[in-house]
């Protein structure tokens, strides 16, 4: 236990936490809501501005957040006791439904929370063409 200890400090280990510090899917929490006009995307991105992140759709309907958690910049004098923010790349990937309207999309930031609006649209379902059978004759 001596060991884990100076190692970890004298706080319990606790590799959940590691593990969320280390997974971008984990440390950028993102809630998807879908209401009768559009689908919502609602992102915590705490201590980041909106020159930070960055929103796209690409063709085949894919909704990508990203960017970056830069590094502190520290002074060589300065000792840290714990480091649990991670910092580093971040990515979020969406597949969106086939009703997005994907010219219409709005997105704001504000204390540290991205809100991305995707606006919906009415999908025309196929059409049903009758084929008439046609009888052989031998």
């Amino acid at each position: 236990m001596a060991l884990i200890s100076q190692l970890f400090g004298d706080e319990i280990y606790d590799p959940f936490l590691s593990m969320v510090n280390k997974c971008p899917v984990l440390n950028t929490p993102t809630d998807w809501k879908e209401t009768p006009e559009a689908h919502v995307f609602i992102s915590d991105l705490p201590g980041l501005n909106k020159k930070e992140v960055n929103v796209e759709i690409d063709d085949e309907r894919v909704l990508k957040i990203y960017g970056e958690r830069k590094e502190d910049k520290d002074d060589k004098n300065v000792k840290w006791h714990r480091v649990e923010r991670c910092r580093g790349e971040f990515r979020r990937s969406f597949w969106l439904p086939e009703n997005v309207k994907t010219d219409g999309v709005k997105a704001s930031m504000e204390d540290g929370v991205l809100v991305v609006t995707v606006p919906k649209q009415e999908v025309k379902k196929p059409e049903k063409k009758m084929i008439e059978i046609e009888e052989i004759k031998c």
